[in-house]
């Protein structure tokens, strides 16, 4: 094979494999793992209720695993009460009934999540209930 026609081949494999760059390399970006978090929950953080609510609900911003998912309801003597989770048709939502009778005081909400994205993401949200 002559020089010329070696160094043509070259150039158009190095410019064929260049044009192919760009495209390839967009074939594995894609949205960026975030741990889930939280978009609205009822009672709203810092919420003063008159009376207590019969469900609380959290809404994420990603897919949750319900079955690896805690809610626990902690009172201001430290106090915990395990929260069932409902079962839930939406997968961006955990949902839990109160028990029927919760004393006034501050309370707190805490949630822990597995998000599909495989993280772990937990807070709370404080919430008061005022005396009648």
């Amino acid at each position: 094979m002559s020089q010329p026609a070696s160094l043509a081949r070259r150039t158009l494999l190095a410019a064929l494999l260049s044009s192919l760059a760009l495209p390839l390399s967009l074939l594995g970006a894609g949205p960026a793992a975030a741990h889930a978090i939280v978009v609205t929950s009822e009672p709203a953080v810092g919420a003063a209720l008159a009376a207590a609510p019969r469900q609380v609900t959290i809404r994420f911003n990603s897919r949750l695993d319900h079955a690896r998912s805690r809610l626990l309801l902690i009172g201001a003597d430290n106090a915990q009460i395990p929260l069932p989770i409902a079962e839930e048709s939406d997968p961006v939502v955990l949902a839990a009934s109160l028990p029927a009778t919760i004393a006034p005081g501050e309370w707190r909400l805490r949630w822990q999540v597995l998000a599909i994205d495989g993280h772990i993401t937990r807070g709370d949200i404080p919430f008061t209930l005022k005396a009648p």
